[in-house]
């Protein structure tokens, strides 16, 4: 076994029994480079990532490769969720020198870390090719590889940056209006989604588009939208016998996916569903909420109730042979009901995965149409389907599963937080909000210290063990985005002033006032060759995005102009950017429209106010925050505690007449909507 053993990461473990001489980041290898004067060969991935395993069977599994790399590399290997501070340095030099990026991600570097080569996948032959390439081009032409890793180091530097820019800004309709036209040419009309493939679901993308539709009252941008929604969850990217999202498709259909399970894109998608459930009411929404939720508490939550990271896209070697069926299989399973099962899910002899001739499930027709073309009651179509769903479970249950990675990251819980809080919201189950409180204690108890400091990777210590204290700017954002949600939902003040204190912590440890920006790395953690921050969305909103909307909030709730200064500070420094490109620019654009429409504070108060605030959420108003309870505990709530229910409409630091009802407080929302 290699150095990777005492490993923590399964991503490390994994190759831990590789040939290659595999060191973790750390001292130890950075300083034997350059002792020994070595280039570095810096390889990051995934536990769950299905090419990361094909390359290490094709060439960190071979001994002659990994001899290769043995004598003429210093080789580390990085677990990208673990290190993302690492992977966003290596991933922008990949993206510089080739256009594009992914996992697994190899960069070769000089030995004080700068880099002169990358990519992502190489074939086995390629890579040693490419080895010795380096290795000769390094021996016989060092003044070169210098020159070349100062260029791509300036780019790097210069990589995903922002100017700061002074001068205010006011923002109106026309600003989303630009957004969204030029979006509008990469819509995929006919299947969802944006681009031709692969398919990402990119929540944000469609949590803006659904508010904007809704605001703007885009009749288009909404039907849309509900395309989107309904394509994802009717193709083979979603799990119809288990729940839950794969993270993308090889296709432009939603049909056949890469088929890892990643905690966050299902934590971002329970909040899309959730939401999109208020804005336009679909029972195929409320099915894909409360399905992924029960796949996330079933298959990725910790005793301690915090949550994994991920399931594997391979089972026994196979990339998708846990999911998928043949019609022989299906037959077996379901006798009498494998025929309209098999309809149901277009499932057939040939298999619709063609490349490995079985079927990955999917829907083609909404059950209306399915039950009228096939001449029969819709209630026994959907009986049918349920019964076979239940067998195929079961039968499913008792094949080899797909590894699990076992860690519990802070970011990615606060996102599920989140969604689960969005779930309660939309459906008013009390299972989703005691879901929601275990895991916030957990978080609470397990991953915040005692002066206010996340911990990302949550790790049994043994006694006497410090905590290991290293933690980014999404581990903070995700996290108090989470709690603000949770205090939405219970009113419990705890939460929010958790969230404040994390983000005092925040300011201090991350953000940089004289360039108006947060980075990633805190102030004190190792020294890369580049301090960075993150601003463009991705699948994943950009920290920077989330802390500014963080900060809106914040500042909303406790009256306090220093966060809304912050944010607006933020969000100036990017708005020029919005409007090129809306899909990496989805949350700041969730931001925009907040100030353009406002954020209405709705203060309630009472001796019912969970009823109250029930009766409210059934009504889709994006732009709001939601404070109450019986005590003072905030300014909006100053003087305004009593035991009578009422509601405080509140915006731009003017509140309407006390309402007594929900009907008569939704009348003030309406009047100003009309203003």
């Amino acid at each position: 076994m290699n150095r990777l053993a005492n490993s923590s990461s399964p991503y490390l473990l994994q190759h831990a029994n590789n040939p290659v001489d595999w060191y973790p980041w750390g001292p130890e290898a950075l300083q034997k480079a350059k002792t020994e004067n070595k280039l570095i060969l810096v390889s990051i991935g995934y536990s769950a990532c299905h090419w990361c395993h094909v390359m290490e069977h094709e060439s960190f599994e071979d001994t002659s490769v990994a001899a290769v790399m043995n004598e003429y590399f210093v080789c580390i290997k990085v677990d990208r969720e673990e290190r993302p501070d690492i992977d966003q340095i290596y991933m922008s030099a990949v993206q510089l020198m080739t256009g594009r990026g992914g996992w697994p991600l190899n960069c070769i570097c000089l030995p004080d870390q700068r880099p002169i080569y990358g990519g992502t996948y190489f074939r086995k032959n390629d890579w040693v090719s490419l080895l010795f390439n380096l290795a000769d081009f390094y021996k016989n032409k060092p003044d070169e590889a210098e020159q070349y890793a100062e260029r791509l180091t300036d780019g790097i530097k210069q990589y995903e940056s922002i100017s700061f820019v002074a001068e205010p800004k006011e923002y109106n309709q026309a600003d989303l209006v630009a957004v969204v036209k030029n979006w509008e040419g990469y819509f995929d009309r006919v299947e969802g989604g944006v681009g031709n493939q692969p398919k990402f679901p990119m929540p944000n993308n469609w949590q803006f588009l659904l508010r904007y539709a809704h605001l703007m009252k885009d009749e288009a941008v909404a039907v849309m939208t509900e395309l989107t929604l309904q394509k994802m969850a009717y193709g083979g990217i979603y799990d119809h016998i288990g729940g839950g999202f794969a993270r993308y498709s090889v296709d432009n259909r939603w049909h056949i996916p890469h088929f890892e399970k990643m905690l966050y894109d299902n934590a971002q998608l329970i909040s899309l569903y959730a939401e999109a459930y208020t804005w336009q009411p679909n029972q195929l929404y409320a099915d894909v909420v409360d399905e992924t939720i029960a796949f996330v508490q079933r298959e990725l939550t910790s005793p301690e109730f915090g949550f994994y990271s991920a399931l594997d896209a391979d089972s026994e070697g196979v990339e998708g042979k846990f999911y998928s069926f043949t019609k022989e299989e299906i037959d077996d399973i379901l006798d009498e009901d494998s025929m309209l099962f098999s309809i149901y899910y277009n499932a057939t002899a040939d298999g619709n995965w063609h490349e490995e001739e079985t079927n990955v499930f999917f829907r083609a027709q909404t059950d209306e149409e399915l039950a009228k073309q096939l001449g029969i009651h819709k209630e026994g179509l959907l009986e049918a389907v349920h019964r076979g769903k239940q067998k195929i479970f079961e039968a499913r249950a008792k094949r080899i599963r797909p590894g699990l990675d076992y860690k519990i990251l802070a970011s990615w819980n606060g996102l599920m937080l989140r969604g689960l809080t969005d779930a309660y919201r939309a459906f008013d189950k009390p299972a989703y909000l005691e879901l929601a409180l275990k895991n916030a204690e957990f978080i609470k108890s397990e991953l915040v210290t005692k002066d206010n400091k996340l911990i990302r990777t949550h790790k049994k210590i043994t006694e006497g063990e410090p905590a290991e204290t290293v933690a980014f700017l999404d581990d903070y954002a995700n996290v108090i985005d989470g709690f603000i949600s949770l205090y939405e939902v219970t009113f419990d003040i705890i939460w929010l002033n958790l969230a404040k204190s994390l983000a005092e912590t925040a300011i201090s440890d991350f953000h940089e006032e004289a360039k108006g920006l947060f980075y990633y790395t805190a102030a004190g953690d190792e020294a890369l060759i580049a301090r960075k921050a993150e601003i463009m969305d991705g699948v994943i909103s950009a920290s920077g995005s989330v802390m500014a909307r963080n900060l809106k909030k914040l500042g909303l709730f406790y009256d306090d102009e220093r966060y809304a200064g912050i944010s607006a500070q933020l969000l100036r420094n990017v708005a020029d950017m919005i409007p090129k490109y809306g899909s990496s620019y989805a949350n700041w654009a969730n931001l925009m429209l907040e100030e353009v429409f406002g954020i209405y504070e709705v203060a309630i108060t009472g001796n019912d106010v969970s009823a109250t605030r029930r009766q409210l959420e059934e009504n889709y108003i994006p732009n709001k925050i939601i404070l109450g309870g019986n005590t003072e505990s905030l300014p909006l709530l100053q003087g305004r505690v009593g035991a009578e229910p009422r509601i405080f409409v509140c915006k731009d630091r003017t509140c309407g007449l006390p309402a007594n009802s929900v009907a008569e407080a939704l009348k003030q929302f309406e009047i100003k909507n009309n203003q």
